[in-house]
């Protein structure tokens, strides 16, 4: 599997990417949620920033006994303020259902234009259809001051000092910050500042923010007709961009959407771990049919192959422990039992001749138990799953020319001709192992065959591959995989003629599965009676396979196929 492959179907590379991917997408959520936030901020503090100021001038308007005299106040308070005051109808304008409601609350409205930097006030005049508007560009000092005239121009309609400081509580519900008189003395200012109130100047005092949980603001010094008292506007907050409680709600937002997000990447991995866990319990509790279906091709998708393949192989040991155990007793009753015959016959008998009959029968017998076990434990070595495997280059043309030579060595009246490929053609094998599925199934066709057997063997497509056919009577299609069962036969030849007990093609079987190759029957296509092949990989996967080795190792193989 390529390094490329690796990582895309690493589940821990994609739950990194993720967790990365999800950390940008909530970083600019964040971004994209405090713009958002502070527009709506900035538009509400311009708006009731400007509704005292303008409230007062509407009320300066509305004093106005005629249109004349409105004329020269809106005249003079333009040039106080630094821009032109305009009174039109409110049908010029379209308003928002929302921006109407405010004007009719005498609240102002404000239009900023990102492009042209100028925003456009709007606030209604009291008991009129009209809108009081000016255009801006940006807050002054002038203007500032022009707000501090207008509050001296409409306190002037009040005599008395309780009057006036009525006026001003009136007054704070439009200002968004507090508005009394106060006495000079108790504001602790400074000699330069006093000299400038004594001139009838506006002073500002700036207060820096020292500390998380305030703002910085301004105080507005205005100088009264009352004399040693002045009147305080103020503190009035700056706009701060990122407040405390503003940052808390997005860091708490962005760990909830975190949160969601690691979560929904987390949880197909906990959902999966999970189907593997009750896999793992139902086959604690012997349901060894169950199967865990995982969709993907991660870690965990091969995990479930993997579980899956060795389940199937517990399986299969355990049905195949019992067939064993069954067709032993059953195979090991025949020769006991012609041995206890045979020792019956010893103790019955007084011919000398008919004892040494008997005698040879029973080393007949105790051969033919000895062979039985040896058989049996090939097989259940094979069956085990940890025979080890010393592969090495065998030459596949030397191979054929010795099971022939073997073969017929044996004397039987069958001709045994090989196929054997290139001189040089080799493969990755097991020697010994490859040479016991050859033997055997040569010794299988020869007690089979009618006249011939043809033993062959070469590579095709990075395979390679040995078969042995004969001109018997071949194996019907339907039996073609019985006789890789244990101690199974398609015949009644359980006699000492035909030989074998069943084993010989489980055997071939189980070393082609070590081969990590296959075995099959087919009918020959030269000699029409039945042929035997077995196909593995040129290349080994490892020196020693192990049966959980070779089982992970099929199932990333059909994953990476799947690709």
């Amino acid at each position: 599997m390529s390094l490329v492959s690796s990582l895309k179907h690493s589940i821990f590379v994609r739950i990194y990417a993720g967790l990365l991917l999800v950390c940008l997408c909530v970083a600019l959520f964040a971004q994209l949620l405090m713009n958002t936030v502070n527009k709506e901020r900035v538009q509400v503090y311009r708006e009731n920033m400007a509704t005292g100021a303008f409230y007062l001038v509407s009320e300066g308007i509305a004093h106005q006994k005629s249109a004349v005299q409105r004329e020269y106040w809106l005249s003079d308070a333009s040039s106080l303020f630094g821009s032109t005051f305009y009174v039109k109808p409110m049908s010029e304008f379209d308003f928002s259902a929302s921006e109407r409601h405010r004007l009719e609350k005498q609240q102002t409205v404000v239009q900023y234009d990102n492009n042209s930097r100028y925003a456009s006030i709007y606030h209604k005049l009291p008991n009129e259809d009209s809108i009081l508007t000016v255009k801006v560009t940006q807050v002054t000092e002038q203007q500032v001051r022009a707000m501090a005239i207008f509050l001296l121009d409409d306190l002037a309609r009040y005599d008395s000092l309780a009057q006036k400081q009525a006026r001003l509580k009136e007054l704070e519900s439009r200002f968004t910050f507090p508005l009394e008189l106060q006495l000079v003395g108790d504001l602790k200012l400074d000699s330069d500042q006093l000299a400038r109130i004594r001139r009838d100047e506006v002073v500002f005092l700036f207060k820096d923010s020292t500390s998380n949980n305030s703002s910085s603001s301004i105080k507005i010094i205005v100088p009264s007709e009352i004399n040693d008292m002045v009147i305080v506007m103020g503190p009035v907050p700056l706009f701060n961009w990122f407040p405390l409680n503003l940052i808390i709600s997005v860091v708490l937002i962005s760990m909830f959407l975190i949160s969601l997000g690691v979560y929904a990447l987390i949880f197909p991995l906990e959902r999966k771990l999970q189907l593997i866990q009750m896999g793992v319990n139902e086959v604690s509790h012997g349901n060894l049919d169950t199967r865990v279906q995982v969709i993907g091709q991660d870690e965990i998708a091969r995990l479930s192959a993997t579980f899956n393949a060795m389940t199937e192989h517990i399986k299969r040991l355990i049905e195949s422990q019992r067939e064993l155990t069954r067709a032993v007793s059953h195979e090991l009753r025949t020769p006991v039992a012609r041995i206890r015959f045979a020792v019956d016959m010893l103790a019955d008998t007084d011919d000398e001749e008919s004892r040494y009959t008997q005698r040879d029968y029973i080393d007949e017998d105790i051969e033919s138990l000895n062979a039985l076990i040896d058989e049996i434990l090939t097989y259940a070595k094979l069956e085990e799953g940890s025979p080890k495997l010393n592969l090495e280059s065998v030459n596949l043309s030397e191979l054929v020319e010795q099971i022939v030579r073997e073969t017929n060595a044996l004397g039987k009246p069958i001709e045994v001709r090989g196929n054997p490929p290139a001189s040089k053609i080799t493969a990755i094998a097991d020697r010994r192992y490859l040479h016991r599925v050859v033997q055997n199934l040569a010794g299988n066709a020869l007690r089979y065959a009618d006249h011939t057997i043809i033993v062959s063997a070469g590579v095709r497509k990075g395979m390679a591959f040995v078969s042995v056919e004969d001109d018997g009577h071949g194996i019907p299609e339907e039996d073609r995989e019985k006789v890789f069962i244990p101690f199974a036969r398609l015949d009644d030849s359980r006699t000492r003629a035909s030989g074998g007990y069943g084993l010989g093609l489980s055997i071939v079987s189980r070393i082609a599965f070590w081969f990590n190759g296959s075995m099959k029957v087919d009918e020959s296509p030269e000699l029409g009676g039945a042929r035997f092949v077995m196909t593995w990989p040129i290349q080994p996967l490892t020196k020693t396979i192990a049966a959980d080795e070779l089982t992970q190792e099929k199932s990333q193989r059909v994953l990476i196929q799947d690709e």
